[in-house]
């Protein structure tokens, strides 16, 4: 198949699968003239690229989740572990936008917002953070 339809299949962008080839997660079979030639098996591994991407794993997770979808001697430890990590990643940055969401609704409540050129949104974004007194 070519990658025409190994991205209606996977529903990927053309691009996306080129760079994927590039960078080494995929490995098409290359026909004389050049033209990238896709089986089947190409077609699932970028569905579950897709699909690891969509969650938001790293290029190298996806690396390393590939290797240990091929490896048929895998533990389900070393599977969990990443996941794990990752899942401790998206806790970290919830954290942070929890964090950044509080602050911006302190600052949201304490403008007035009137006609008034005063404003603690501004005067806010415009602390010096490497002043001691923050």
């Amino acid at each position: 198949m070519n990658i025409g339809d190994v991205a209606r299949q996977s529903g990927l962008p053309p691009k996306t699968i080129r760079y994927y080839e590039d960078i080494g997660l995929i490995r098409p079979q290359r026909s004389e003239n050049g033209y990238r030639s896709f089986r089947e098996q190409d077609a699932h591994k970028l569905a579950f690229l897709a699909r690891a991407r969509a969650l938001g794993f790293t290029i190298e997770d996806c690396r390393t989740l590939m290797a240990l979808y091929e490896d048929e001697h895998r533990e389900s430890l070393q599977v969990k572990a990443v996941a794990e990590e990752h899942l401790r990643q998206i806790d970290e940055k919830i954290a942070q936008l929890q964090s950044m969401r509080a602050t911006l609704d302190t600052l949201i409540n304490a403008c007035s917002g009137d006609h008034r050129p005063d404003c603690p949104i501004l005067q806010d974004l415009a602390q010096d953070m490497s002043d001691p007194a923050m």
